[in-house]
């Protein structure tokens, strides 16, 4: 089983688009070829960027509280004992990376890989979400 953490733009892109990787790679929370994996600090990364656009998705709190429930309900938390900073190029990303760090995740799942300069010294590898779907043998 994949261990990975996603990165926050991948549930911005998800509820903002129907269609897609990301939103397809969410149809896919409990499948057992994947675990997401966070901690209290990317919970509530997670839970501030999708709150503060859920409008423009078309979705209220509420419906932010439920796709947060059903990420939670299938994910790994947590707990960080050290902080790695900086280890990524945006102190926002260094929450993403620490967790994929205390979780032992083999991939952290963005469209911005070139935030995480570090991530290999870790052992970690960044993938999109298009690239994680085709490693799934969900795409060709």
């Amino acid at each position: 089983m994949y261990q990975v953490v996603l990165d926050t733009n991948i549930l911005v892109s998800a509820m903002r688009l129907r269609i897609g990787g990301s939103n397809r790679l969410l149809g896919l929370l409990g499948d057992d070829r994947w675990r997401p994996n966070l901690s209290v600090a990317v919970a509530l990364e997670y839970e501030a960027a999708l709150k503060r656009d859920c409008g423009s998705f078309g979705l209220t709190e509420g419906d932010i509280d439920d796709v947060l429930d059903a990420l939670f309900a299938q994910a790994g938390v947590h707990r960080q004992y050290f902080l790695w900073r900086p280890a990524a190029s945006d102190p926002d990303d260094d929450t993403v990376m620490e967790a994929a760090i205390a979780s032992n995740s083999d991939f952290i799942i963005t469209f911005n890989k070139r935030d995480f300069p570090e991530c290999n010294r870790f052992g970690i590898q960044c993938l999109s979400p298009k690239e994680f779907l085709i490693l799934l043998k969900e795409l060709p």
